[in-house]
């Protein structure tokens, strides 16, 4: 056996799934095993990876045992030549894996090899070739001085950034996404430490290599995509928590005495300062609209205030200062509070979300007005014209925004997109699109090169002049079909196009289409199995507010209530627990056996299918409908519905 390739999962099944394909298209002409290590995943992986590759040998961990332990239950029985230690968000090119076991066979003292990986935007991946980190590496690492100075030798010697990426180079450390070793090397320095649950165990067993008198080569004659970010989010507090840990893992382990004591006091220090710079950008990225929506429309409020004075009275000062901390702070409030409520800062460039927030929020503000006593209004036209102020403050507020964030000034379009493949697969594509809800400016069908054109189908041109094509439709996204097209040349025009264009890939026979653009963020997955309306943020606060307000509203109203349905204690407990956060009027069916695949929901009083008797295929058939089209209405008509049975305790 020349090769095994093994590959630790957990909860990437679109991933993997196309992780897979790529890693059929590569073993051709060589004799390879592929082992897939599912760590317990709720996504159905070990279902898909079963009908889809039976060729894969499965194992099925009951738990997540951790990244070093998958791979070494694997490795223990494996029989290649060669280790491949593959991650699930990666795919690779056709000739990948024969190259490198020419390489590597050219090469008799190599213990490991890494390849030029690229992310999901073409950009080449600085981690393709690191080196070991020592206290001086880590601390210019982990404090930021490898980024400003990404040339130097003295100060990114972390990523080899003095090295060329276009050039093979003996280098200290590999990266785990990708890791071919040689097996007897394997069977001399030992296999993945397990002390390492995930991050830090390729450092580790790169320096036993290198230790136990081997090489470690990067080798940029094939590459691979690496969708980074899949497993862990990249900007969380525990991927800081995580992979600066296994740091001091690794210093307590490979330095003694003061350079151990230095660099685990520098890596503690970096989790601490990570930590806080994490913390921050977090609540900078959520909070920074309704900031500055907030402080502008306060100051905004002020200043119209005087000048209505100044004009319609004559006085600056008519208005009483109360009003600057009474009215204008709840008019504000208001104001920002329909924004978040109306959906306006989960996408902040949608305009028409963010003028019907503000309509709403002022109907509703005016109609409170209405009913204040006369005292506690002091001027219907200060708020009429708060009102146009708000719509014109976060309006030039999102421009700013949107120019900054993405260098123009144009409101938020549909993309321009082309497609590359077949006009089969392209059909396929813009119906899996249509199906998932994202919408699409579709300018054309690329042929690709070598292909013919069907009789009743017109391509725009043809993929050997793709870069003249984008730039003369101005294309801001490019969707590759696998089935017709080389994960070589799909690579290839990731690269040359580079990271202004937005990339996925369709997967042959497969119902998602994948990307991802940015290597800090969690790729782009569209796919009918996944895109559920329940998992929209504005959706989920609609929920939360039907429960809660409906629980009120029935509580107060209990006597009736109580007198038409006839079940006082249950349908008390089912209003408090709702009210309290532990149930919800409409849940899940609880029969279903596939619940943990669907956005998690508190258990329902109600849910859909009541009082039938479905089963378990139909069950699941109406959780994964409601999820997927889930309105609030759908929730107040179960309610209505079922009402006698709103004391249901099931």
């Amino acid at each position: 056996m020349q090769l095994s390739v093994i590959i630790v999962s957990f909860n990437v099944r679109y991933f993997l799934e196309q992780c897979l394909l790529s890693v059929s298209r590569a073993t051709a002409g060589m004799e390879v095993e592929t082992w897939v290590v599912d760590n317990n995943s709720a996504d159905d992986s070990v279902e898909m990876v079963g009908r889809r590759f039976p060729w894969v040998r499965l194992i099925a961990n009951s738990d997540n045992p951790g990244f070093s332990i998958g791979n070494n239950q694997a490795i223990r029985q494996a029989s290649g030549k060669y280790i491949l230690l593959l991650n699930p968000d990666t795919v690779v090119r056709e000739d990948t894996f024969q190259n490198c076991f020419a390489f590597a066979e050219a090469h008799p003292r190599l213990g490991g090899l890494g390849v030029k990986m690229i992310d999901g935007s073409g950009r080449f991946l600085p981690e393709s070739k690191r080196g070991l980190p020592t206290p001086w590496v880590a601390f210019t690492k982990a404090f930021g001085l490898s980024r400003l100075l990404p040339r130097s030798r003295r100060f990114n010697h972390y990523h080899l950034g003095y090295l060329s990426a276009e050039e093979t180079h003996r280098i200290e450390v590999l990266s785990g996404a990708f890791m071919w070793m040689r097996a007897t090397a394997l069977e001399k320095v030992g296999l993945l430490d397990e002390d390492f649950f995930m991050y830090g165990e390729d450092i580790d067993l790169s320096y036993r290599l290198i230790k136990g008198g081997y090489d470690n080569y990067y080798y940029p004659g094939t590459s691979i995509i690496h969708y980074k970010g899949e497993s862990t989010k990249r900007g969380s507090l525990n991927y800081v928590r995580v992979f600066y840990q296994a740091m001091v893992i690794f210093a307590r382990k490979h330095f003694a005495g003061s350079q151990a004591r230095l660099l685990v006091w520098m890596m503690q220090l970096a989790i601490y300062l990570r930590a806080v710079l994490t913390v921050a950008a977090g609540l900078w990225n959520r909070l920074r609209f309704p900031l500055i929506d907030a402080v502008g429309i306060y100051i905004g409020l002020l200043a119209l205030k005087r000048i209505w004075s100044a004009y319609h009275f004559g006085d600056p000062d008519y208005f009483p200062v109360d009003i600057n901390y009474l009215h204008f702070p709840a008019y504000t409030a208001l104001w920002v509070g329909s924004i978040f409520l109306g959906g306006g800062y989960d996408r902040p460039f949608a305009t028409p979300r963010l003028l019907r927030s503000l309509a709403f929020g002022t109907l509703l503000l005016l109609s409170i007005y209405g009913l204040l006593p006369e005292e506690l209004r002091p001027s219907r036209a200060l708020l009429v014209l708060g009102a146009a102020w708000a719509v014109g403050w976060t309006a030039v507020n999102r421009t700013v925004a949107r120019a900054l964030t993405f260098g123009t000034l144009r409101g938020q379009t549909e993309p321009r997109l082309l497609v590359v493949g077949r006009a089969s697969e392209t059909q396929r594509t813009l119906s899996l699109l249509q199906r998932a809800g994202a919408s699409r400016n579709y300018l054309g069908r690329i042929q690709p090169a070598g292909g013919r054109a069907e009789e009743d189908d017109e391509p725009i041109g043809t993929a050997d002049r793709l870069d003249t094509l984008v730039q003369l439709y101005r294309a801001e996204e490019i969707i590759f079909c696998s089935a017709d097209l080389d994960n070589t040349d799909i690579q290839r025009w990731m690269s040359r196009l580079g990271p202004n264009i937005q990339y996925r890939i369709l997967p042959e026979s497969s119902g998602s289409i994948i990307g991802s653009h940015r290597p800090d963020q969690r790729g782009t997955l569209y796919t009918i199995d996944v895109n559920l309306r329940i998992n929209d943020p504005t959706n989920r606060r609609g929920k939360w507010l039907f429960d809660r307000s409906m629980a009120l509203f029935l509580l107060v109203s209990a006597p009736l209530v109580i007198w038409l349905m006839g079940q006082k204690r249950g349908f008390l407990l089912n209003a408090i627990a709702v009210l309290g956060g532990r149930r919800s009027w409409v849940g899940y069916h609880p029969g279903d056996p596939g619940l943990s695949l669907l956005p998690r929901l508190r258990p329902g009083v109600l849910w859909p299918g009541l009082g039938l008797e479905p089963d378990a295929d139909m069950v699941h058939h109406l959780n994964l409908f409601y999820a997927r089209d889930y309105a609030v209405s759908d929730d107040w008509r179960i309610l209505t519905e079922h009402f006698s049975r709103l004391g249901h305790r099931g």
